[in-house]
């Protein structure tokens, strides 16, 4: 059974949320938080798209989110202090570590009977972090990352190197997570099941089950 992690198994808005509020404060920005995610959050999810479709690389996502925010807020901001906010970002996003709701409970149930990975399309350094000072690292075999594939989900190479490190199949092998386009559609042209959970309660006809939150995995399995 493999799992995406962010929006999937970590609670990422919960806690980016929480990390803004930190290093905004420390930083003198006076700008309202509600403010500043209700324009970040759709960017970083657009430049998150253009980062999986190879058209931006990892600095420009990390830099382009910020500042195109700031310019929408009519705030004034040099790059370095840009460039600094973006760093202290990724320093203190994993100094918090909320789970979705029961997150803890899907796998303490899955656990015994199912071997659990990860493949996620973030970057190590950060995914790494998030698994242990969450404290869910123990339930999962293998993590496969989009830096250690050199791919990012929906390539389908990604999906063959978590099955090939798990050792199984996709007609034995269930993806699960909240992005149709790179987790749903990515494991099904692989041949994996696939599991959606549809928290943003999209239509998808024909892409397979979906579910709306993780409690639901009991009676789907």
């Amino acid at each position: 059974m493999f799992f995406d992690l962010d929006h999937t198994l970590w609670d990422f808005d919960r806690n980016s949320g929480l990390t803004f509020r930190k290093i905004l404060a420390e930083n003198d920005m006076a700008v309202p938080l509600d403010a500043f995610l209700e324009v970040y959050v759709p960017l970083n999810l657009e430049y998150w798209k253009q980062y999986r479709e190879n058209r931006i690389t990892k600095d420009e996502l990390r830099y382009l989110r910020l500042r195109k925010t700031f310019d929408e807020l009519q705030v004034d901001i040099t790059d370095a202090l840009i460039h600094l906010l973006a760093e202290r970002y990724i320093e203190e996003l994993t100094s918090f570590s909320h789970l979705l709701p029961d997150a803890r409970e899907a796998l303490d149930y899955l656990h015994p009977q199912y071997r659990l990975h990860i493949i996620t399309n973030g970057f190590h350094e950060v995914q790494d972090r998030k698994l242990r000072n969450s404290g869910i690292h123990m339930y999962f075999t293998q993590v496969i990352n989009s830096e250690m594939a050199g791919v990012k989900k929906p390539d389908p190479y990604i999906f063959r190197l978590a099955l090939e490190r798990a050792g199984t199949t996709p007609e034995k092998s269930l993806m699960i997570g909240d992005n149709l386009e790179a987790d749903i559609l990515g494991a099904r042209a692989v041949g994996l099941h696939t599991l959606h959970l549809n928290l943003r309660n999209e239509r998808a006809p024909g892409l397979g089950a979906a579910i709306t939150g993780l409690c639901e995995i009991k009676s789907y399995l």
